[in-house]
């Protein structure tokens, strides 16, 4: 059976929760990403920030992308597993949760990895991907 450590990626990219929300997006474009755990001091994984956040959470919502923090928009439920967790475990919590990323973090919490249900799709883990995008899909059109 396959580790996440064996799918991740692991040049996570990271910002602080007191981060204004304009400089996220902005690392977000520069690293063509759309995904970013939010860390405190430690380096602990308290929330994460996706683009579809900054949509919803910031533009929709007429906030100030150069005075809005990224701890006052952040989703704060976060699915993490380790980077030794089996695959299965990380396909399973991502359908239900219904997330479509899910951090790899180590014993402290720290995030060392990122899967995306796209990873999933590209390792193709026996049917999971379409599975979890079903899941996924589900969030996206109650909200």
């Amino acid at each position: 059976m396959k580790k996440c450590s064996e799918l991740m990626k692991t040049d996570v990219e990271c910002c602080d929760g007191g981060a204004l929300v304009e400089a996220v997006a902005e690392q977000m474009r520069s690293k063509n990403i759309g995904f970013v755990p939010v860390c405190d001091e430690k380096g602990v994984v308290i929330g994460t920030l996706t683009d579809r956040d900054l949509a919803i959470r910031v533009l929709a919502e007429h906030r100030s992308p150069a005075q809005t923090k990224a701890k006052d928009v952040m989703s704060t439920d976060v699915v993490s597993c380790k980077a030794d967790d089996e695959l299965l475990k990380a396909e399973e919590l991502m359908s239900k949760h219904k997330k479509s990323r899910i951090v790899c973090v180590d014993d402290r919490k720290r995030p060392v990895g990122v899967i995306s249900l796209s990873d999933l799709a590209q390792q193709e883990t026996g049917g999971k991907a379409s599975a979890i995008l079903r899941s996924v899909s589900q969030r996206e059109a109650r909200a």
